[in-house]
């Protein structure tokens, strides 16, 4: 009979220093470890390219993050922050927003002391903006890039570079598919020499990603909803790997919840859509053999996916290692090169 686990089997104790607060200068130095069933050895990011063989297919996420931080005043005058969830259309935003008093439908807000929005109706938690212009292009030109809460620097023109992959093109996401920060374009090259296809899904990330699992029984969480879709050039790619039986390996876990999205019916398929896939340890996989990913917060949904992925007791093992060695957590830390239970050992 399988285990039933709960929020607080997910908890862990990281020292502050742990956290990576800023990001190394180069992006392919960071360290990454490599976890095979119970096997940890201890890398560096630019091994990578020996831990892919010819044949398999490596899925990306190409959203790029919006600067969609906003500081702004209501109409009565009252202070505001802004934060876009997301782009509904391209005058139309769901966006958290915090104030002393929340604004009613039908004010106006103005933002950056530059442009003003209208309040529309609420959305669950969110509130729906208007713009009076083009959303995209009012966002890149006055709005901040939203670094993670637990980074505590306000973001410079070094974040705004580096909170980016090198091959983001696909505007719409509030927080990084940080595993792909450690992809230089020269290590990019050297994958792609060896053999190894790159394809590309769409996920845009949206702030729920960082907000707390509140309850004990998982349950009875709801997971938070995002947008992503599939190309078809990518379900070939991931074809063409199964049918040589090479590995299917995501970079971070959005292109995994992508593609495991996309397979609920049982083989990938192309398409849009939302998705609010809640990963925890019991679920099959049906797409992605492999994973690189970052290391994530105590009590997070995405502890819970690794710990599916890889195992429970061997997630455990590899997160005290890395804490031991001093690994750097989080979004501009290092990275770890996860085997699912059917695949591990297999090199």
């Amino acid at each position: 009979m399988s285990k039933t686990y709960s929020l607080s089997d997910f908890d862990f104790d990281l020292p502050p220093e742990r956290i990576a607060q800023v990001p190394l200068p180069d992006r392919s130095a960071s360290r990454l470890l490599h976890l095979d069933g119970d096997r940890i050895t201890d890398r560096q990011f630019s091994d990578i390219v020996d831990q892919l063989q010819a044949g398999d297919t490596l899925v990306m996420n190409n959203t790029r993050v919006l600067k969609a931080r906003f500081f702004g005043q209501k109409d009565t005058g009252g202070q505001v922050e802004v934060l876009v969830e997301r782009v509904l259309d391209p005058r139309t935003v769901l966006a958290q927003v915090r104030a002393s008093k929340s604004p009613k439908p039908g004010s106006r807000i103005r933002l950056a002391d530059a442009f003003e929005v209208g309040v529309g109706e609420r959305a669950g938690e969110f509130f729906t903006l208007h713009f009076d212009g083009d959303v995209f292009e009012l966002i890149e030109a006055h709005g901040r890039l939203p670094l993670p809460p637990y980074i505590e620097h306000d973001a410079d023109d070094f974040d705004e570079q580096r909170y980016q992959t090198v091959y983001s093109s696909a505007p719409g996401a509030v927080a990084a598919p940080t595993a792909g920060l450690h992809f230089d374009q020269a290590l990019l090259d050297k994958v792609a020499a060896k053999g190894v296809r790159i394809a590309y899904v769409t996920l845009h990330v949206g702030a729920g990603t960082f907000q707390p699992v509140r309850v004990e029984n998982l349950a009875e969480h709801k997971m938070h909803s995002e947008w992503y879709t599939i190309p078809q050039e990518t379900v070939d790619a991931v074809r063409a790997a199964q049918a040589a039986g090479r590995d299917v390996v995501a970079v971070g876990t959005t292109s995994l919840r992508a593609l495991e999205s996309a397979s609920q019916s049982g083989a990938l398929a192309a398409g849009s859509g939302d998705t609010n896939l809640f990963i925890t340890p019991g679920y099959l996989f049906k797409t992605v053999t492999r994973l690189i990913t970052n290391f994530h917060l105590p009590k997070s949904t995405l502890m819970m996916l690794v710990s599916a992925f890889a195992g429970y007791d061997e997630i455990r093992a590899a997160y005290a290692h890395a804490i031991a060695s001093e690994y750097r957590f989080f979004s501009y830390g290092d990275a770890m090169l996860l085997t699912t239970h059917s695949r591990a050992t297999r090199n």
